[in-house]
C-alpha cells in the first residue's frame, strides 16, 4: 500500500481500516434479508421492517452522538464503534448455531449497527480533516469512494457464493470480522491527536449540527438536495426488484448482473473526480454532476422483459453511478473544508441522521404508493421528481467555512 503521496502514514492506516470494513460490508450485502427469509421464514413486511427500523431508530438514537463525538478524541470513538458492530454482528451466528436466533435479535442488531455507523462516520470525517492537508482532501475522499465501489463490485457476488457453499450466516461472520480488523487498523495509528477543549455540553449542542448546516447558504441547499436525491433513488430500489423479479420474470442471476456491472461506473467516477475538479473547478463540478446524477433514474421506469430491459437497467445504473462516483468525493472534500473545525463531528452526524430519516420516510411512502398503483408508476414518479432536484443546488459555493454565531454567545 502507498502511504505517501502527501497523505501520510496515519491516512494509510485509516484507509486500510476503511477498506477492510468496506469489503466486509460488500460480502455481507443483503445478509440480514437472507437470514430473515431462509432461517426465520420472515415475510416481505418483516424484511422491509429490518431496513426501515435500522435507518429510523438508528438515526434517532444517534441524535446525541454528534455533540458527544465532537468533544472527544476521534480514534477511540471509531474503535469503539467498530468493536460494537463486531459484537452485535457476531451474536447472530452464535445464536444461529445455538438454535435461539430470533427476528427480534436481527432487529436489535440492525439498529445497533446503524447507530454505530453514524458515530463512526462522524468521528472518521472529523479525524480525516485533522490528518490530511486541505489541498489533499479530494485525493483522500476519492480513494475512499473508489474503495467503496470496488468493494460493491467484488463483495456481493462472492458473498452470495459463500452463502450458497457454507450457509446463511457465513457472510455475517466475515462482516463481523472485518470490523474487528478495522478497529485493529485504527488502533495501529501512532500519531497523537491534538488535544481538544472540552466545553460544557448544553441542550443546544444537540441541534448545533443542523443549525450550522441550515445557516450556511451552500450547505443548506446541498443538504436538502442530498436528502431528496438519496431518498428518491433508494425508494425506487426495492420497487425495481419487484418489477424485474416478480412482474417481468428476470432470473435472479440476471438481476444481480444488471446491478453489479454498472458499479464499475463508481470506480471510474471516483478516479476522475480530481481531474474533473481541475478542469471545471469545484463549484461547476458540484453543480454539473449534482444535476446529472438526478437525470438517470427515470430510465428505470422503461424496463422491458429480456435483453432490452437488461441493457436499459445497466446503462441507466452505470450513468447514475458514474455521476455519483464523481460528485460524492468532490462534495465530501467540500463539506469538510466548509465546516469549522469545532463543528465537524456534529455536522457530519446531523447530515447522516437527516438523510437516513428522510430516506426511510420516502421509502415507506413509495412502498405504499406502489401498492396503490404499481411499481412502474411509483418508479416513474420518483424519476420525474428527481429531475426537479437540481433546482435546489446552490448557484454559488463558498471556498471556506462560513462563520456562524455560536450558540454559547
Amino acid at each position: 500500500m502507498r502511504w505517501q503521496a502527501g497523505l501520510g502514514r496515519s491516512f494509510g492506516w485509516l484507509w486500510a481500516a476503511y477498506a477492510v470494513s468496506a469489503y466486509g460490508t460488500g460480502l455481507g450485502f443483503g445478509a440480514f434479508s437472507v437470514v430473515a427469509i431462509t432461517v426465520l421464514h420472515a415475510g416481505s413486511a418483516e424484511v422491509a421492517a429490518l431496513s426501515s427500523a435500522g435507518l429510523t431508530i438508528g438515526a434517532l438514537l444517534a441524535v446525541p452522538l454528534g455533540p458527544w463525538v465532537e468533544f472527544r478524541a476521534k480514534r477511540p470513538v471509531m474503535i469503539a464503534a467498530d468493536v460494537l458492530r463486531f459484537a452485535a454482528l457476531v451474536s447472530i451466528p452464535l445464536a444461529y448455531w445455538l438454535g435461539v436466533l430470533s427476528f427480534a435479535q436481527l432487529l436489535v442488531v440492525t439498529v445497533v449497527t446503524a447507530t454505530a455507523k453514524i458515530a463512526f462516520a462522524a468521528a472518521s470525517g472529523a479525524y480525516l480533516r485533522t490528518i490530511v492537508p486541505a489541498d489533499r482532501l479530494l485525493v483522500a475522499t476519492s480513494r475512499f469512494e473508489s474503495t467503496t465501489w470496488s468493494a460493491t463490485i467484488i463483495g456481493p457476488p462472492l458473498g452470495g457464493a459463500a452463502i450458497g457453499l457454507l450457509g446463511p450466516v457465513t457472510t455475517v461472520v466475515l462482516d463481523a470480522a472485518s470490523y474487528l480488523l478495522s478497529a485493529l487498523g485504527i488502533a495501529a495509528i501512532r500519531e497523537p491527536e491534538q488535544p481538544r477543549h472540552t466545553a460544557t455540553r448544553r441542550w443546544a449542542d444537540l441541534v448545533e449540527g443542523w443549525r450550522y448546516i441550515l445557516t450556511h447558504h451552500a450547505l443548506r441547499r446541498f443538504f436538502v438536495n442530498t436528502m431528496l436525491v438519496n431518498g428518491l433513488i433508494m425508494a425506487a430500489e426495492p420497487l425495481v426488484s419487484v418489477l424485474m423479479l416478480a412482474d417481468l420474470g428476470f432470473p435472479a442471476w440476471q438481476y444481480g448482473l444488471a446491478f453489479a456491472i454498472p458499479c464499475t461506473g463508481g470506480l471510474i467516477g471516483s478516479r476522475l473526480a480530481r481531474r474533473v475538479t481541475v478542469r471545471f473547478g469545484e463549484s461547476t463540478a458540484l453543480r454539473l454532476f449534482g444535476a446529472l446524477r438526478a437525470c438517470w433514474p427515470l430510465g428505470l421506469a422503461f424496463i422491458q422483459p429480456g435483453l432490452t430491459g437488461l441493457v436499459i437497467v445497466m446503462v441507466t445504473e452505470f450513468g447514475l453511478i458514474l455521476c455519483i462516483g464523481i460528485f460524492t468525493p468532490i462534495f465530501a472534500a467540500y463539506r469538510l473544508t466548509n465546516t469549522t473545525p469545532d463543528r465537524q463531528a456534529r455536522v457530519l452526524a446531523a447530515w447522516s441522521i437527516g438523510t437516513s430519516l428522510c430516506t426511510a420516510a420516502i421509502t415507506v411512502s413509495w412502498g405504499l404508493l406502489a401498492q396503490l398503483t404499481s411499481p412502474r408508476a411509483a418508479i416513474a414518479l420518483a424519476g420525474v421528481l428527481l429531475l426537479a432536484t437540481p433546482l435546489v443546488l446552490p448557484r454559488r459555493t463558498t471556498t471556506h467555512a462560513e462563520p456562524v454565531p455560536s450558540v454559547r454567545a
